[in-house]
């Protein structure tokens, strides 16, 4: 579990680095990019998520 655990704290850290991008985005076109990352990132949370369900 502890692995799970360590691939939360490491995507959470990610998004925490994404958000401080968008915040600093100065286009439209930089948010949109900034905002697919953050899509991908969210879709792998969920896949983990899903993934630990399936195996309880």
């Amino acid at each position: 579990m502890a692995s799970s655990t360590d691939s939360s704290t490491a995507i959470d850290e990610e998004v925490r680095q994404l958000y401080e991008r968008y915040q600093a985005a100065e286009s439209d076109a930089e948010r949109r990019e900034i905002a697919l990352e953050m899509g991908k990132l969210d879709g792998r949370r969920h896949a983990d998520i899903y993934a630990a369900l399936e195996n309880e």
